[in-house]
């Protein structure tokens, strides 16, 4: 489309806005009906440490939508020159599980807790057994449980409780509802129903530490809408806390909110079944779609589902690219050192590139880019931490193409679990993130690591916020189609993508630094028992 048909269609509100909260950006993006990117805007966030959990602001998190809103907005005002007054649909998501509890008077009751938390390890192992069901440290319903254990005095006023994307709909629509996606990360989902278990729901109301609340769990569990239900409009309140300007008119279609696991699939376009995708950022997660039903319950193996209810078996890591984001930017600040003012995508690629000179198993370095603790490892902290031994190879490309497999290392683990334990593997995956801005480089190491083609798409960087928005398009208007139809044949018709099939001597190169990575989980261990926060 050219400008004025784009402006044309911003004045008649045929455009959807997606927000994802993500867990170092905020970003609004949005989007023709045509499912173009029009207009943008973010805002830079991280997680902060107090009294030793991890959570944001509820201040920070308004600031941070009102200013990622804002600058989208003004994008729109800078390149088409109307204010952005009417939104067709809108769709909220956000990083996955946590717990955010509330009171009947909406208050909450206890800073929300991310999923990047470690702190309910005997509420998800009790859990577990008493379903035969992995349920994660991260999910909201090991929160709530370990809170119960814990006798929080908060747990007797819960009324409600929900996730970060959740929260955001609610108060933009009054609608106490979840995204199935984003509900499979609070409590356990069966797949006949398309709603939480009520099997597991009895087991837990049966718990003697629970029967002494009044509340029951199903009563402060979000509602469940699938993909393509309308989960509300935008309020007179929701526009206002979204829009400081008041410019924006109320009454646009709510999508019902997912977690960023549902958006990844949905802006890959992998929610039929034996497809899979990839999500590499500050966490990483992979997901298939099963057409066959998992044989045994794995710790390391997370049960969630497609935005359309369909199950996943998903591999969820805590920690990805921060530990390559920290040495990227001292290599940053030694180039300025020197007179050098290099810009990131340069750096990045610099550093990057430099690996096609790299041993395949990276020359006997080793890197644990553990800034949080690791589900996977069972590490309980994290201290990012390099070892070599005296006759390894160091230099600069080995020494990166150490911290791209230590970044893909815990993914690695939780699918070499899937393939050789459960026979169970996607045909390829289809990656995103911004590792893979970088051409090629990123895209091989992962499908070295996995023994799987990667393909990334032309959207790779921007995946999240595109995917709600896409969600939001097709909540207002579904043509009639299934979700996998709708993606395949209204979305992605003409879609770009690169594919990079495994080397195999890059992938013998990475088995040999995995077996090496796993002998040395000691070591860190070790580091984080020694050397206290």
């Amino acid at each position: 489309m050219d400008t004025n048909q784009v402006k044309a269609k911003i004045v008649a509100g045929q455009v959807a806005l997606g927000i994802e909260l993500g867990s170092t950006r905020i970003k609004a993006v949005l989007v023709t009906d045509d499912f173009q990117t029009v207009a943008s805007g973010d805002f830079t966030w991280e997680n902060e440490l107090v009294n030793n959990i991890w959570t944001y602001p509820v201040d920070k998190i308004w600031a941070g939508i009102q200013t990622s809103y804002t600058a989208m907005a003004n994008d729109v005002a800078d390149h088409y020159h109307v204010a952005l007054q009417k939104i067709g649909s809108i769709g909220i998501s956000a990083m996955m599980h946590g717990y955010m509890p509330f009171d009947k008077e909406g208050n909450l009751l206890v800073p929300f807790r991310t999923w990047r938390n470690n702190i309910t390890e005997q509420a998800a192992d009790e859990l577990t057994e008493l379903f035969n069901f992995n349920v994660p440290q991260r999910w909201s319903i090991a929160h709530l449980y370990q809170a119960i254990l814990n006798q929080e005095d908060h747990v007797k006023d819960v009324d409600f409780i929900t996730t970060l994307a959740g929260y955001v709909h609610w108060k933009l629509s009054g609608e106490k509802v979840l995204g199935i996606g984003d509900a499979s990360g609070v409590f356990p989902i069966d797949d006949a129903t398309k709603g939480y278990d009520s099997k597991m729901i009895d087991l837990f109301n049966q718990q003697k530490s629970v029967r002494q609340y009044n509340w029951s769990l199903i009563d402060v569990l979000p509602a469940i809408k699938l993909a393509g239900e309308q989960a509300g409009t935008l309020s007179a309140e929701g526009a206002k806390l979204l829009d400081k300007s008041g410019q924006l008119e109320a009454g646009s279609v709510m999508a019902a909110p997912e977690g960023d696991a549902g958006t990844g699939m949905v802006s890959t376009n992998a929610v039929r079944t034996r497809t899979g995708n990839i999500s590499a950022g500050t966490s990483a997660f992979s997901m298939v779609v099963l057409d066959q039903p998992m044989a045994n319950v794995h710790r390391d193996i997370d049960m969630v589902t497609t935005p359309s209810g369909e199950p996943v078996a998903m591999v969820h890591t805590n920690n990805c690219s921060s530990d390559i984001n920290a040495w990227v930017g001292l290599f940053g600040e030694f180039a300025k050192e020197i007179g050098v003012d290099l810009k990131p995508n340069d750096l990045y690629g610099a550093l990057f590139n430099s690996t096609k000179r790299a041993e395949d198993n990276a020359g006997g370095i080793l890197s644990y880019a553990y800034l949080s603790g690791e589900n996977i490892t069972k590490m309980p902290e994290g201290r990012p931490m390099v070892v070599r031994t005296p006759n390894s190879r160091f230099n600069l490309p080995n020494f990166i193409k150490t911290h791209l497999y230590s970044a893909f290392a815990p993914l690695k683990i939780g699918n070499d679990i899937l393939a050789n334990e459960e026979h169970i593997k996607a045909d390829g995956f289809i990656a995103q993130g911004g590792l893979f801005k970088t051409p090629i480089i990123g895209q091989q190491v992962l499908a070295d690591a996995l023994d799987t083609p990667i393909t990334v798409m032309s959207n790779a960087g921007e995946g999240g916020p595109w995917g709600m928005a896409v969600l939001a398009l097709y909540a207002e208007d579904n043509h009639n189609q299934n979700l996998a139809d709708y993606l395949d044949q209204q979305v992605f018709a003409d879609a770009e993508g690169t594919t990079i099939e495994p080397d195999a001597a890059g992938v013998a190169g990475c088995n040999e630094f995995i077996e090496a990575y796993k002998q040395g989980l000691n070591v860190e261990l070790a580091a984080v028992n020694a050397i206290k926060q």
